[in-house]
C-alpha cells in the first residue's frame, strides 16, 4: 500500500487541495450556467456553446504563454497565484449579469485566470516527482479537482432552492480565500539556470519541441473540437424533463465517477503505457456520443453520465503525462500550455458547431459530430509513437 502513495508528494498534495476548493467555488456556480442561461435569461443552446466555447477560447492563449514565460523565468509559483486569484475574485461577479453578453464577459475574465496557472501548476507537479510516476500524480491532482467539483455541485444542488442564482453566486468567494492559503504553503524548488531558454522567443520554443509530441497536440486539438461538455449532457436531461435541481445531482454523479477513477487510470498509464489508455478513453467518449441518441429513460441517462464520467478520468490527466513524458526537460511547461492552448482553440468553434447542430437539426446531431470526429481522432491518434517516449530517470528531492 505504501508504494500506491509513492509520486504523491507535499507538493503534488497541496496543488490537489488548491484544487478541490477552487473546483469546488467553480462548481457551486459552472453547473448552473446553462440552466441559467437558459431558464433564467431565455438564451438560446447556442448561446450556451458561445458562451462555453469563447471563455475557453478567449484565455487560450494564455496557456502557452504562461507556460513559455515560466519556462523562461524559472518561475512557476507567481503564476499559479496571480492565475487563481483572478478566477477567485471574479466569480461572485456572476451575481450581477443580467444579459448573456454580461455572462459571457465575466465567464471570460475568470478563465483568463486558468490560463495564467494551468500550465505553471502542470510543471510544478511534473517537478515534484519522478517521471515513472507522472500519471499517478497528474491523476491525483485531478481526482482532488474532481472531487472539488463534487462538493461544489452538491452545495449548489443544496442552496440553489434556497439561495437562488445571484445570492448562490456571491456566496462562492468564501471557499476561494482558502485557496490562497495552500498557494503560500506550496515550495517551489531552486531551477538550474539553462541560458539559452532565456534567449528563446515563444515561437522558437514551440519549434524545438518533438514532432511526435507535436502530433499528438494536433490529435488532442481535433478530439477537442467534437467534445461536446457536460453543458450538454445537462440539456439532454433537461430535455427529457429533468429539473434544473435534478440535472444538477446527475451532474454530481458524472464527476464522483471521474473522480474515483482518475487516480487509478494515472497509474494504470505508469503501468501499461499512455496510448493504450487514452485509446480506450476515446472509444468511451465515442460510445457516449452514440450512446447519447437512444438515452431517453434514466437508467439510460445515467449510464451515459457514468461512461462519460470514466472517459473524461481515463483522457484529462494522462494527456499531460503523454507531453511531460515527451517533453525536454526545459521546455516542460511550454509544451504543458500548448497542449492546454490546442484544446482551448478548439472550444470556441467546437461549441458553437455542438450548439448550433442542437438548436437546427436537434441533440442527435450534436452527439453524432461529436463521436465521428472521436472516430477521426482516434485513428489518426494511432499514427503517434511512443518509442521515443524515455524521459530521464532522475532522483527527485520531494518538495
Amino acid at each position: 500500500m505504501k508504494n500506491w502513495f509513492k509520486g504523491i508528494t507535499r507538493n503534488v498534495v497541496l496543488l490537489g487541495f488548491v484544487s478541490l476548493f477552487t473546483d469546488l467555488t467553480s462548481q457551486m456556480i459552472f453547473p448552473l450556467i446553462p440552466l441559467y442561461l437558459t431558464s433564467v435569461l431565455g438564451a438560446s443552446a447556442t448561446v450556451v456553446g458561445i458562451v462555453e466555447g469563447a471563455a475557453e477560447t478567449t484565455a487560450s492563449l494564455l496557456k502557452v504563454v504562461s507556460g513559455y514565460f515560466s519556462d523562461k523565468l524559472q518561475k512557476r509559483k507567481p503564476f499559479i497565484f496571480l492565475g487563481y486569484g483572478l478566477s477567485s475574485i471574479t466569480k461572485p461577479l456572476f451575481a450581477l449579469a443580467t444579459f448573456w453578453p454580461l455572462v459571457l464577459g465575466i465567464r471570460v475574465i475568470e478563465r483568463i485566470g486558468k490560463g495564467i496557472r494551468g500550465a505553471p501548476r502542470d510543471a510544478i507537479v511534473t517537478d515534484s516527482c519522478e517521471p515513472q510516476y507522472y500519471g499517478k500524480a497528474f491523476g491525483f491532482q485531478r481526482a482532488m479537482d474532481g472531487a472539488g467539483s463534487v462538493l461544489g455541485a452538491i452545495m449548489a444542488w443544496l442552496l440553489l432552492p434556497i439561495l437562488g442564482y445571484k445570492n448562490l453566486f456571491l456566496s462562492s468567494f468564501w471557499p476561494g480565500l482558502i485557496v490562497i492559503f495552500f498557494i503560500f504553503l506550496v515550495k517551489e524548488k531552486k531551477y538550474e539556470k539553462v541560458p539559452e531558454a532565456e534567449k528563446k522567443t515563444l515561437k522558437l520554443s514551440i519549434k524545438l519541441l518533438p514532432n511526435n509530441l507535436k502530433l499528438f497536440v494536433l490529435v488532442s486539438a481535433i478530439f477537442a473540437l467534437g467534445q461536446f461538455g457536460y453543458a450538454f449532457l445537462l440539456l439532454k436531461a433537461k430535455s427529457l424533463g429533468f429539473s434544473d435541481s435534478n440535472s444538477i445531482l446527475l451532474y454530481v454523479f458524472f464527476y464522483l465517477i471521474y473522480t474515483i477513477v482518475t487516480t487509478p487510470a494515472g497509474a494504470l498509464s505508469d503501468k501499461f503505457g499512455r496510448k493504450i489508455i487514452l485509446v480506450i478513453g476515446f472509444l468511451l467518449f465515442a460510445l457516449t456520443s452514440f450512446g447519447l441518441i437512444f438515452a431517453n429513460s434514466m437508467p439510460s441517462l445515467l449510464l451515459a453520465f457514468a461512461v462519460y464520467g470514466i472517459f473524461y478520468a481515463m483522457v484529462d490527466g494522462v494527456q499531460r503525462a503523454f507531453v511531460a513524458d515527451t517533453a525536454p526537460k526545459h521546455l516542460k511547461a511550454t509544451a504543458l500550455g500548448l497542449l492546454q492552448t490546442a484544446i482551448a482553440l478548439t472550444a470556441l468553434p467546437g461549441g458553437l458547431i455542438a450548439g448550433l447542430l442542437w438548436d437546427k437539426f436537434g441533440p442527435n446531431a450534436t452527439f453524432i459530430y461529436g463521436g465521428t470526429l472521436s472516430i477521426i481522432s482516434l485513428v489518426l491518434f494511432l499514427f503517434v509513437k511512443t518509442k521515443d517516449q524515455a524521459p530521464e530517470v532522475m532522483p527527485v528531492t520531494e518538495i
